[in-house]
């Protein structure tokens, strides 16, 4: 007589006790069966679940918006310090200020474990070092005008703790971004932002709704702090840094809709301005160059400095 072999225990009792990015979905348990249509209609669903629980978490990024923008217009930095995915994530956000808001380089620095080579190849152990995480922290020399920001999808990474731990005993004010409640990064920062995904589609494939969750967190962080700064006229980027010919084409566009003039106008007080704010001031106000980085420099909103 033949004996079967008992069952897999269900994941609900498999699990217990494991963060939540790393429990099995009991929704997806028999992906590997289906259609390829059907694989990507049930990532879909699971994907379609992020926004509500990013939304969820809006009370906290606002706290954090406002005290990023409070550091940054006090001479501040934001430092981003991630392993893996998370890493991966907050230096792509970084690297967009530069061109998109005009700003400093260094105003919003990355930092992932294991260097710069593990944005493109992941760099084993590097994410359980708590001392590198030390020492970046201190290397970026974190203070009380920064505000450092720990991300990692379990909020587990030693690599992270020891970052937010450094920058903590600097002076720094420090946020924390998991995917999980009652997590050692929430212990160990000022502010927590917890969207809750849920288990990935693939066990503990937390570059998947976790990753989308800390990537519209980032897009939320950077943008509201850049708006709250002034960087913005109505929705329209004023800052931003014509350094190819779609940014060029683009920086005259918002020129044009801004100043409700002709393409030929706008092009033509661009290359006399330098840049995109300037030229608006000068054909909303009809003044020259001079005149109206003078006007700037009494009036750090653009609204403001068009008298609206």
């Amino acid at each position: 007589m033949t004996t079967s072999k008992p069952r897999p225990a269900p994941p609900d009792d498999r699990d217990r006790g494991l963060p939540l990015t790393e429990r099995a979905n009991p929704r997806t348990g028999g992906i590997d069966q289906l259609p390829t249509a059907d694989i990507l209609r049930l990532m879909n669903d699971e994907d379609a679940t992020v926004p509500a629980a990013v939304r969820a978490t809006i009370p906290q990024i606002a706290r954090a918006v406002d005290a990023l923008a409070e550091r940054l217009a006090r001479g501040g930095r934001l430092l981003l310090f991630g392993a893996g995915t998370s890493g991966r994530l907050a230096a792509l956000d970084a690297a967009e200020w530069p061109p998109t808001f005009g700003t400093p380089p260094d105003l919003a620095r990355a930092f992932i474990a294991g260097g710069p080579s593990a944005l493109t190849r992941a760099v084993e152990g590097a994410e359980d070092d708590a001392d590198l995480g030390r020492r970046d922290a201190e290397g970026a020399g974190a203070g009380p005008d920064d505000l450092a920001l720990g991300v990692s999808a379990s909020g587990g990474a030693p690599y992270v703790l020891g970052t937010v731990m450094a920058a903590r005993e600097r002076g720094a004010l420090t946020v924390g971004l998991a995917c999980r409640d009652g997590s050692p990064l929430e212990a160990a920062v000022a502010i927590m932002i917890a969207p809750l995904v849920g288990p990935e589609v693939i066990a503990g494939s937390s570059r998947l709704k976790a990753g989308t969750a800390q990537k519209l967190v980032l897009n939320m962080l950077s943008t509201a702090t850049m708006i709250r700064l002034g960087k913005v006229y109505r929705n329209l980027m004023i800052d931003v840094q014509p350094t190819n010919a779609k940014l060029r084409d683009r920086a005259r566009r918002i020129v044009q809709e801004a100043a409700g003039v002709n393409p030929e106008e706008a092009a033509a007080a661009l290359a006399e301005a330098g840049n995109v704010r300037t030229a608006i001031v000068m054909l909303w106000l009809g003044l020259d160059r001079a005149a109206a980085e003078q006007r700037q420099r009494e009036y750090r909103e653009l609204r403001l400095a068009l008298g609206e």
